[in-house]
């Protein structure tokens, strides 16, 4: 019986075979298997805090590094006269072991259940994802590596990604669609910072322009535009909305960069109090606990 030759992909390392199942027995689905282009970092390093969907907050910034091959020098020719792309990526820390039919949107406050195809959720038959975002530009000057400068960006940092694709308004824009259960707007929320938390802003902001070479960088926007939407999980806005009395005082963090960005509930406003250094990966005051 003549074997069935692997289709060879024009990325070396990337091949897939189609699977047909066992002689004699009805043939199971095709698989495939796709190795990553490369990564996207971002500035989120934990789960907490990321925007739920891409272009929530246009101030999240990412930079998509391609594998270090001489091919995507060439494949990223002419993207750069697109002023927006997709991003295909796998969820690559959702956590679960398999997927799961239904799921609690933390749109519909973690209440209602949904079918997870009629969802954006992570934990999905295969945990594969897309976003829209802005290209801001692509840098050839490193002849080892691609990087492609987006932002608006909803990932992780380090999520693997698997394509790209220009997005094209005439034929991705649908005026006329409706957003099904989503419908709802989102609300949005007054945010204040401390003096000390506008100190600390400061000092960061210039120092990750510097290190980004990227004088663009608003990082006081970015955490607005990320809080104003109270970045929590369902349960916690369930039990703790912040329009309710006892949910005054209340204080929260997540990482953001390298730093953690600390705020409370105040009355009807989210406060920021501070942005704190991590030590080792590790909030300060963890850090010297276990010291």
């Amino acid at each position: 019986m003549q074997k069935k030759r692997a289709k060879k992909s024009a990325y070396p390392g990337t091949e897939y075979v189609a699977r047909s199942g066992p002689p004699g027995k009805s043939p199971a689905p095709a698989t495939y298997e796709f190795a990553p282009i490369g990564i996207v970092r971002t500035a989120f390093a934990e789960k907490f805090g990321i925007p739920r969907q891409p272009g929530m907050v246009s101030e999240a910034k990412g930079v998509i590094e391609l594998d270090s091959h001489p091919f995507f020098a060439i494949a990223v020719d002419k993207l750069e006269t697109f002023s927006h792309l997709w991003i295909v990526f796998v969820f690559h820390e959702h956590g679960a072991r398999d997927w799961k039919p239904s799921i609690r949107p933390p749109r519909l406050g973690g209440r209602k259940k949904v079918g997870v195809l009629a969802s954006r959720s992570p934990h999905r038959p295969n945990p594969i994802g897309l976003s829209a975002v802005k290209l801001d530009r692509v840098d050839l000057s490193d002849p080892k590596k691609v990087r492609i400068h987006v932002s608006g960006v909803d990932l992780l940092d380090r999520t693997p990604i698997l394509d790209i694709k220009p997005y094209i308004p005439f034929a991705d824009s649908i005026p006329s669609a409706n957003a099904g259960w989503a419908a709802e707007p989102i609300e949005k929320f007054p945010v204040e910072f401390s003096t000390r938390a506008t100190s600390a802003l400061e000092r960061h902001e210039k120092r990750i322009r510097l290190s980004k070479k990227d004088d663009s960088i608003d990082l006081r926007r970015m955490i607005v535009e990320m809080l104003e939407l109270d970045p929590r999980p369902a349960s916690q806005k369930r039990k703790m909305p912040p329009k309710e009395a006892d949910s005054k005082g209340l204080r929260f963090a997540f990482t953001l960069f390298d730093f953690d960005v600390k705020w409370e509930i105040r009355e009807n406003t989210f406060a920021v109090l501070d942005l704190e250094d991590l030590v080792d990966g590790r909030p300060r005051d963890l850090a010297k606990k276990k010291s």
